[in-house]
C-alpha cells in the first residue's frame, strides 16, 4: 500500500464486507476514497489562499496521514504534517506553508460545517494543529487537508457529549509501547475496527534506541530534534498506526522512551549532564508536539506540560497524567527491579511533582462523575516480584502512592479506573488503601494494565511474571505472553473491560481475540473478572453521526 493511499475505509454502511483479518476489502475502499475525493470539490473554492506553489512535483506531502484528539463539547483539535520525504527531514522548504482544511458531517465532505485555512510552520516540521471549534456536542465529523493541489486522506472524528449531559455509555480504547523495530503493528490495525468513541496512548509511542528485530529502524539512536522527527516520521509511516489515527480522536500523554529510556524528570539514565539533557528533553518534547494532535502551545525550552483534563458528560472525567517530567530520581542506585531501600521511602519523594498531584486532587475531588478515569503511565498497584521491585513504577514512590490511594478513597471521589501501560504485560487488579493487609483493607480504585502493540517482554520471564502477579491477592489476571490492546465501555451501571490479544507481531496481518473479561459495578468494591473466549471476536463498528 502506498504511503499516500489511507489504509481503511471510514463507511457507516452496515453491510460492509470485512476481510479475514478484520480489515476493509482494499476494492471497496478505494470506490469510497474515490467518492470522497470527487465530493471534496465542493469545498475546492475555500483553498486558493492555500495555493502556494511551494510543493512542487508529484511528491505528496501527506505521507503520514492524519489525525484528531483531545475532544471537547463543540472543538476537537485535526492534526497533519507535510513531509513529502519523510523519512529524510520531511523534505519541505525551510518556509512556512498554508493548508486548507474542511470539516463535514458526511465522509463525502459535501455537508460542511466549518472549514479554513492554517499554517505549517517550518520551525515545527510543517506540522498543522487546527482547534477546531463552533461544533455540535456528541456528533461525528469527518475532515480532510488541502495544499497545492493535494489532498489528505479524509479522517473521522467526534465532539464529547455536552457539559451535565447524561450519555448512555463511553466506549474507549488505550494502548502503549509501539517498538517499530519489534514486529508488526497488527494490533493497530484490529484496534481500528473496534466500535469506540476515543483512544488513549499512554506512552512510549515511538523507541529512540537503535536496533531492529522484526522491522529495521535507520538512523541510530534518536537524540536530536532531527533524529527525533525522523524516528515519529518512521512510526507515523505505518499503514497500521495511520489508521487508528484516521479513525478516532486521541488523548495521549508520553512515558520514557519519548526522550530516553527510564530518564527521571531532569536526570538522564545514561549520565548526560545539566543542560545537555535538558537540551535533549526539549527537542524530544517538541517533536512529540509536532507529531501529537493535542490542544497545548508548542514546547518553551525543556518544558511542556501535558497533563490536562476532560469530561464524557456526567458519565466521565478524563485525567491524563504526566508520570515522567517532574518525578524524582528513582531510588536505591537506580536499578529497575532491587530491593526497597530507606531512600525510597522519603515521604518527599514524587511521582508527579506538586503542582500536578494538587491539580489532580482537586479535579477528581471535585469532577461529579460517575466514573473518574486516570490514564497514565507505570504501574500504580503494589507489585512485588520475589522480593524486587520496579522501581520505575509507583512501587519506587510508595509515599507518592499513598497520597494517590488515600485521594481515590475519599467518599466523593466515585469509581476511580487508572489506565497503565508501560510495562509489556497484560494485568487487572484492585487498588487498596492497604496493601499489607489485603483482606481487611477497602478497595479505593481498579487499575487496568494494557500490554504493548509490539513491544516484548524479556525473554524466559513471562511465565514467571504471570504466576507471581496472578498470585497477588489484589490481582485478578496476569498476561506477559501476548500483545495487543484493551477496549473498555463504561455505563451508568457497569464498566466492562477486553483485553484483547493478537496472534502474532512477526507477520504483517493477524487476527485477534479477547483473552479476559473484568466487569466493575458502579460502587463496588470488588470486581467480576470472567475468563475471556479464545474465539476470535469480531468487532462491529456502529457510527453515530
Amino acid at each position: 500500500m502506498r504511503l499516500d493511499e489511507p489504509p481503511l475505509k471510514e463507511d457507516h454502511v452496515a453491510s460492509e464486507q470485512l476481510s479475514p483479518t478484520g480489515l476493509v476489502d482494499r476494492r471497496r475502499f478505494l470506490g469510497g476514497a474515490a467518492v470522497a475525493a470527487a465530493a471534496a470539490v465542493a469545498w475546492r473554492p475555500s483553498l486558493s489562499s492555500a495555493q502556494t506553489g511551494l510543493l512542487a512535483g508529484d511528491d505528496n506531502p501527506f505521507t503520514l496521514g492524519v489525525g484528531s484528539g483531545d475532544p471537547l463539547p463543540t472543538a476537537v483539535v485535526l492534526w497533519t504534517r507535510l513531509a513529502p520525504d519523510p523519512l529524510n527531514g520531511g523534505g519541505m522548504p525551510n518556509t512556512d506553508v498554508s493548508v486548507a482544511w474542511v470539516i463535514a458531517r458526511d465522509e463525502g465532505l459535501s455537508d460542511v460545517v466549518t472549514s479554513g485555512t492554517a499554517t505549517a510552520p517550518a520551525a515545527f516540521a510543517h506540522s498543522v494543529h487546527v482547534d477546531a471549534t463552533g461544533l455540535e456536542p456528541d456528533t461525528w465529523y469527518w475532515y480532510q487537508f488541502s495544499a497545492d493541489g493535494f489532498d489528505s486522506p479524509v479522517g473521522r472524528t467526534r465532539t464529547a457529549p455536552a457539559p451535565g449531559s447524561s450519555p448512555s455509555s463511553l466506549r474507549f480504547g488505550f494502548a502503549s509501547c509501539q517498538n517499530y523495530g519489534s514486529g508488526y503493528f497488527t494490533a493497530h490495525a484490529n484496534l481500528a475496527n473496534e466500535d469506540l468513541d476515543v483512544c488513549f496512548h499512554l506512552g512510549d509511542y515511538i523507541y529512540e534506541g537503535a536496533g531492529g528485530g522484526v522491522r529495521s529502524v535507520p538512523g541510530g539512536e534518536a537524540t536530536t530534534l532531527a533524529g527525533y522527527r525522523n524516528r515519529y516520521a518512521l512510526y507515523r509511516s505505518d499503514p497500521n498506526l495511520r489508521a487508528v489515527h484516521q479513525r478516532f480522536p486521541w488523548m495521549v500523554t508520553w512515558d520514557d522512551h519519548e526522550v530516553e529510556n527510564n530518564y527521571a524528570g531532569d536526570i538522564s539514565e545514561d549520565g548526560i549532564t545539566g543542560a545537555a539533557f535538558l537540551t535533549r528533553r526539549a527537542e524530544a518534547y517538541q517533536a512529540w508536539w509536532e507529531h501529537q494532535a493535542v490542544r497545548m502551545p508548542p514546547p518553551v525550552a525543556a518544558d511542556l506540560p501535558i497533563y490536562r483534563n476532560f469530561t464524557w458528560g456526567s458519565l466521565a472525567s478524563l485525567f491524563m497524567l504526566d508520570t515522567r517530567q517532574y518525578r524524582s530520581d528513582q531510588a536505591c542506585g537506580g536499578a529497575t527491579l532491587s530491593p526497597l531501600c530507606a531512600e525510597a521511602l522519603d515521604p518527599a519523594r514524587t511521582m508527579l511533582g506538586a503542582a500536578q498531584e494538587q491539580w489532580i486532587a482537586n479535579g477528581v475531588t471535585s469532577s461529579g462523575a460517575r466514573w473518574n478515569v486516570i490514564a497514565q503511565a507505570v504501574v500504580m498497584a503494589y507489585t512485588p516480584l520475589v522480593g524486587q521491585f520496579n522501581l520505575d513504577q509507583w512501587d519506587g514512590y510508595p509515599a507518592a502512592r499513598d497520597r494517590m490511594l488515600e485521594l481515590f478513597g475519599r467518599p466523593e471521589v466515585r469509581n476511580p479506573l487508572v489506565l497503565t501501560g508501560d510495562i509489556h504485560a497484560s494485568g487487572a487488579g484492585r487498588l487498596l488503601a492497604d496493601f499489607d493487609n489485603p483482606d481487611t483493607s477497602a478497595v479505593v480504585g481498579h487499575e487496568l494494565v494494557g500490554t504493548s502493540i509490539s513491544s516484548t517482554f524479556p525473554d524466559g520471564l513471562d511465565d514467571l511474571f504471570n504466576q507471581v502477579t496472578s498470585g497477588l491477592p489484589w490481582a485478578d489476571y496476569a498476561n506477559a505472553s501476548e500483545r495487543g490492546y484493551v477496549t473498555v465501555e463504561l455505563t451508568e451501571e457497569v464498566g466492562t473491560a477486553n483485553w484483547r490479544v493478537v496472534d502474532t507481531t512477526t507477520a504483517e496481518t493477524s487476527g485477534v481475540r479477547t483473552d479476559f473479561t473484568w466487569e466493575i459495578p458502579v460502587d463496588d468494591p470488588g470486581g467480576a473478572p470472567s475468563t475471556g473466549s479464545t474465539a476470535p471476536v469480531a468487532a462491529t463498528p456502529r457510527f453515530t453521526g
